[in-house]
């Protein structure tokens, strides 16, 4: 609905770049979802674990806690992000072996090494899928001078976008992408042509700055759990990490085995989800105390 309603109906997104942009209109969200899944029974105050950027601020972490107590919850647990994809990937994260994850959500890419019940090393980089949209946006209207909304952005990048192209042959069969926005000379619609190869160099510092990060959590690893990862190779998870050839490029750059997890844009949820069924078991991995 962003960018196609009228002028009377205003569409937000209550949560951007992994913080909350609007505190009503998230209460009201939570509280939406909360009576849908109870069917409407307006009088339910849940338990509820809540996944967070490993990079956020008390003032952030403040605002998420005080959002859901206003949705009605009973319990508030938090968990951070990395954290929550790796239970929700089933990695031993509660033996001494060291468990890496990459989650390239929407507005945060946050990175962990988890080991013992805890998290060795971390780092959260506010650059995600909504940067590549926005990458893709910008590189639209400086080459062809053409506009287009968030949402044809996400298209394109979903389907056309790429981080490389592991194999060499790929490059001489580039699909040609059509896009259709706004000149922004003489603002009238307009209609271009490009190829994959463009969308792929639009995204390329934002993709680069993700290898950056990782880099630099790696490169705090002890030499003790450095071995763990070169064996087990680091987990991708969130819906960033689906850009095409990304796995490939990022064990290429770091020189480790990188997977996709087989469940990359539901890894957190389900993790989030086992921690609320196994409180104790993964007590150790809580933010903070329980809030109530």
């Amino acid at each position: 609905m962003i960018g196609r309603t009228p002028n009377n109906i205003l569409a937000v997104r209550p949560i951007k770049d992994g913080v909350i942009a609007d505190f009503e209109m998230t209460a009201k969200m939570l509280r939406y979802f909360i009576t849908k899944i109870y069917k409407r029974k307006k009088l339910v105050s849940p338990r509820i674990v809540i996944s967070i950027p490993s990079g956020i601020t008390k003032v952030e972490k403040k605002s998420v806690i005080d959002v859901v107590l206003e949705a009605k919850a009973r319990e508030i647990y938090l968990i951070e992000e990395p954290v929550a994809a790796a239970i929700g990937a089933n990695l031993p994260v509660n033996e001494p072996t060291a468990s890496m994850v990459i989650d390239i959500g929407g507005g945060t890419t946050d990175i962990a090494v988890i080991s013992l019940g805890g998290i060795v090393t971390s780092n959260s980089i506010r650059v995600a899928g909504d940067e590549m949209n926005e990458a893709i946006i910008s590189y639209l209207k400086n080459s062809y001078n053409i506009l287009i909304g968030e949402n044809r952005a996400e298209e394109i990048k979903m389907n056309f976008g790429s981080a490389c192209f592991p194999n060499s042959s790929q490059i001489t069969e580039v699909t040609k992408v059509v896009v259709r926005g706004v000149d922004l000379i003489d603002g009238l619609p307009k209609v271009i042509e490009i190829d994959c190869k463009e969308i792929q160099d639009a995204l390329k510092n934002t993709v680069k700055q993700i290898i950056v990060g990782v880099k630099d959590v790696l490169s705090e690893v002890p030499a003790e759990l450095s071995g763990d990862i070169m064996d087990k190779g680091i987990i991708m998870a969130g819906g960033g990490s689906l850009l095409k050839g990304l796995d490939y490029l990022l064990s290429q750059e770091l020189g480790v085995p990188v997977y996709l997890d087989d469940n990359p844009l539901d890894c957190i949820a389900l993790g989030a989800g086992k921690v609320l069924e196994s409180l104790d078991k993964f007590e150790s991995f809580l933010v903070g105390s329980k809030f109530n």
